[in-house]
């Protein structure tokens, strides 16, 4: 692959109109703080069924136990 077309793949990420950037410079501080100081709750995750759940490491092959 040549530089000149990987080059040409990043241009979107450091662009000047970028999404990031355009957000940064829109923030609302009353609205920023207003969502900071709010006591956001959260539903605990649901249990997964035996056929959902799968562990990372097998168990036989653990030296951490």
């Amino acid at each position: 692959m040549s530089t000149q077309s990987n080059t040409a793949n990043h241009t979107n990420n450091t662009g000047d109109d970028s999404n990031v950037k355009k957000a940064a410079e829109n923030v609302n501080p009353e609205q920023l703080q207003e969502n900071l100081q709010q006591d956001k709750s959260v539903d605990a995750p649901e249990k997964l069924t035996d056929g959902e759940e799968t562990p990372f490491i097998d168990d036989s092959l653990r030296t951490d136990n």
